[in-house]
């Protein structure tokens, strides 16, 4: 038995860089890398308006900038501050409306490719016409746009709330709604974004999986940031973005490595219940 679980993960594994291959997903997640750095200035610009507009300043002041401070030399900490004040102090909704705009923007660009890997994923043909394939790309822009805002929110605004209690409370609580908000957008888009959905239980389990994967590989990076990186250099800072960018394509690649294991399993199920059926119906033949 044993044997053949390991048999059986090696397959898998083997499966698994074949078609990675194939199907060109590291093109792809290095497209979706890239629409991922392109939407990162906006995405602070339009977190620091929202915390401007909700009057929620402190949690900049208390929260963010207390861990910035000690990685990076003082003019430079100085020079982060005093933008993001300012874009506090002017988080008028005509800034709010321009950020999300932009972060829209890439999001939608990023979620065509999506489609395209998905489809190679799944082995499906787009039949969708492109205005169809354009609202499908909104409204999951939309969708994922809300909730990775919302999460951010949530993750940073909690621990200044007011009470032992209450601050214990959403203190753990904040990283489980995080958590929930991120695998409700990985679920939602890996179950409509191809051209033909995938049942709701693969979509389900590749979120999951995803998620799991992705929060593992969070805290590592965040690690690194916070105890081995160096700001304070020219080569530490370079060093720092090389970083930022490999740690956007990995995430990229482990929604679309979950998405094909997904796939993967899914044809492996599909191929054990044939086998079954065979043998139930030879049985009952014979």
């Amino acid at each position: 038995m044993a044997r053949n679980r390991q048999a059986s993960r090696q397959t898998l594994l083997r499966e698994l860089v074949e078609k990675f291959g194939e199907h060109r997903l590291f093109l792809y997640a290095t497209s979706i890398g890239f629409r991922a750095i392109l939407a990162l200035i906006p995405v602070a610009l339009l977190a620091l308006g929202l915390l401007g507009a909700l009057g929620l300043k402190n949690t900049w002041r208390k929260s963010i900038a207390p861990e910035i401070r000690p990685h990076v030399t003082p003019p430079v900490y100085h020079a982060i501050d005093y933008s993001a004040e300012k874009i506090m102090a002017s988080g008028t909704a005509g800034l709010i409306v321009f950020a999300s705009a932009l972060v829209l923007w890439d999001l939608i660009l990023a979620l065509f490719a999506i489609m395209d890997a998905l489809n190679q994923i799944h082995d499906v043909e787009e039949k969708r016409s492109f205005a169809r394939r354009s609202v499908t790309a909104v409204a999951l822009a939309v969708v994922s746009g809300v909730c990775f805002i919302g999460s951010f929110l949530i993750v940073t605004v909690a621990p200044r709330a007011q009470g032992e209690v209450v601050h214990f409370a959403l203190g753990v609580g904040r990283w489980l709604i995080g958590a929930a908000l991120l695998a409700f957008v990985v679920g939602t888009v890996m179950r409509f974004a191809p051209a033909e959905r995938p049942e709701k239980r693969w979509a389900s389990v590749g979120s999951l999986l995803v998620i799991a994967v992705w929060i593992v590989a969070t805290l590592l990076f965040k690690l690194w940031v916070t105890s081995v990186a160096d700001f304070k250099s020219p080569i530490g800072s370079l060093t720092v973005l090389l970083f930022l960018s490999w740690y956007v394509f990995t995430s990229s690649a482990i929604f679309l490595v979950g998405a094909q294991i997904d796939e993967l399993l899914r044809k492996e199920t599909s191929r054990q219940q044939s086998r079954l059926l065979e043998v139930i119906h030879g049985r009952s033949s014979g």
